[in-house]
C-alpha cells in the first residue's frame, strides 16, 4: 500500500493576490484634499505665515459664489451656519479671490462681526 501525503494548501498564490488587491486599492483611492468649494485666485502677500492648531471655519468668496466648509452656499445659508456657532473664539479662515468686488467682502465681514466671530485670518499666496 502506498502512503498518501496529507493535502496542504499552498498560500503563495493567495499572498500574491492579497498584495495585488492592496496595491490596487492604494492606487485607486482618493486622498482627502482641503475642503475647497471654489476655485480662487488669491492675492499675493509678503506677510509671514501662521499655524492655526484648532479646527477652523473655512469661508471662500469669489465674485459670484461663496463656499463654506467645502460646499457652495449663499449668504442666507452662511448666516444660518454662523448663527449656530457657540464658540465665538473659533478661528475663521477667509479666502477671497483677488477679483472679488469690495461690497461682497464687506458683506461677509459684516456677517462675521454680527455674530462676534472676530478671530479672523485672511489667506493669501506667498510672493
Amino acid at each position: 500500500m502506498k502512503r498518501r501525503e496529507p493535502l496542504t494548501l499552498d498560500l503563495t498564490p493567495l499572498i500574491d493576490v492579497v498584495f495585488i488587491l492592496l496595491i490596487f486599492f492604494i492606487v485607486t483611492s482618493v486622498f482627502k484634499k482641503d475642503d475647497v468649494a471654489l476655485k480662487l485666485n488669491l492675492p499675493n502677500s509678503s506677510a509671514s505665515s501662521i499655524k492655526i492648531k484648532t479646527k477652523e471655519l473655512i469661508i471662500e468668496l469669489n465674485s459670484d459664489s461663496i463656499g463654506y466648509g467645502g460646499k457652495k452656499i449663499d449668504f442666507v445659508s452662511l448666516e444660518n451656519h454662523l448663527k449656530s456657532i457657540t464658540k465665538k473664539d473659533k478661528p475663521v479662515v477667509v479666502k477671497i479671490d483677488e477679483n472679488t468686488k469690495y461690497d461682497r467682502v464687506v458683506k461677509l465681514l459684516d456677517l462675521l462681526q454680527k455674530y462676534s466671530l472676530n478671530n479672523l485670518a485672511l489667506i493669501t499666496n506667498k510672493k
